[in-house]
């Protein structure tokens, strides 16, 4: 069974249709993502999902459940939020213990789950603590400690990192799927960070203007994007328009000019059926920059030159131009990049290259 069900899912507000005709499935124990820029659509879904907001038109149901007339205090839901929502005035435990006072749990059993909730976010002793003894992080946890305590069917986390610095966001996001994977809650996870989105799923659901683009494994959306929207929002990615001069053999051959002909696998693919214009995908790691004359050893190149460097430390993003192209890289270095002004040769191998058919959006 699903653990929920979005079935031609609309939602308007006046004339505006902030979610058009949207459909899921998402499976029992799974963490799901819904990723997109801001203003696609995302926290509406999570929204509906919740009953927070009313669907304009369509179905959603719980564990086979149809709840679109459920209220949200009957869903048993886990909710966190990017404030986190904790009540100033109350301690840790008693903010952990809130969902448990609406159901028909005995006072010993309450402190035996706020403790245990507390265990599981490794914040054990700070019950008799208030929300503003902590730091974010601690909050964070808190926050979360409370929504599962009451062992909810669906949690729903709405952008819950985002107020952290980068490096505690980063751990916590490791904190987060560790304890998602060690009680098996099925969980609905909205942001904006691809990172994110890649490190923590089981599945991505890419949004943009109120519509899915693509759902898949972490490694499917971002090796082989469905649409040019994808494969430019998740990742660094260089488009270029080519010629598919043969899709009938084991793989599709693209003809671009000043480049070597590039025979991608067809599973790269899978939206291109013949020959015609295409838009060729090829991720800016998987770019390399190369002195001229270093051998190939098995891989395309072709000429450039790079016009700006921004150096990131451990790396470096490479803009480079390649004849009537510039294009992007982003290569590990060892010791100092190439400079602006130094002829390259740009390596890359067909098979980490995915193509789309030209799109005509409006």
């Amino acid at each position: 069974m699903s653990a929920v069900t979005l079935s031609k899912i609309v939602k308007r507000f006046g004339d505006y249709t902030a979610v058009h005709q949207m459909s899921l499935e998402i499976a029992e124990g799974s963490f799901v993502t819904l990723l997109g820029p801001s203003g696609c659509g995302k926290t509406t879904t999570l929204r509906m999902i919740a009953g927070l907001l009313d669907p304009t038109e369509g179905d959603i149901a719980i564990k086979g459940k149809r709840v679109n007339d459920v209220p949200i205090h009957k869903r048993n839901l886990g909710l966190v939020f990017q404030n986190y929502a904790l009540f100033p005035h109350k301690t840790v435990a008693d903010n952990v213990a809130f969902g448990l006072n609406y159901r028909d749990v005995s006072k010993d059993e309450a402190k035996r789950k706020v403790a245990a909730a507390l265990e599981l976010v490794q914040l054990p002793d700070l019950g008799a603590r208030y929300p503003k003894e902590l730091s974010g992080g601690q909050q964070q946890r808190i926050a979360l400690a409370r929504a599962i305590v009451i062992e909810p069917d669906v949690l729903l986390l709405d952008e819950p990192l985002s107020a952290l610095d980068a490096n505690l966001r980063e751990d916590m996001r490791v904190e987060l799927k560790r304890i998602q994977q060690s009680i098996g809650v099925t969980t609905v996870f909205v942001t904006h960070d691809q990172t994110e989105a890649l490190a923590m799923s089981d599945q991505i659901i890419v949004m943009s203007e109120g519509r899915v683009e693509q759902v898949g494994a972490p490694e499917d959306v971002y090796n082989t994007p469905a649409t040019e929207f994808v494969a430019k929002f998740l990742g660094a990615s260089n488009l270029l328009t080519a010629q598919c001069v043969d899709a009938a053999g084991g793989g599709i051959v693209l003809d671009l000019p000043g480049f070597p002909r590039i025979e991608i696998p067809k599973e790269r693919a899978p939206r291109v059926s013949g020959p015609g214009p295409v838009r060729l995908v090829i991720r800016a790691e998987k770019l390399h920059l190369k002195a001229p004359q270093t051998p190939a050893d098995g891989m395309l190149s072709v000429d450039a030159i790079v016009e700006n460097v921004d150096y990131q430390g451990q790396s470096a993003r490479y803009f480079v131009r390649a004849g009537d192209h510039r294009m992007q890289a982003v290569n590990m270095i060892e010791d100092h990049p190439f400079a602006a002004g130094a002829r390259v040769a740009l390596r890359f191998r067909a098979k980490d290259c995915a193509a789309l058919p030209v799109e005509s959006r409006p």
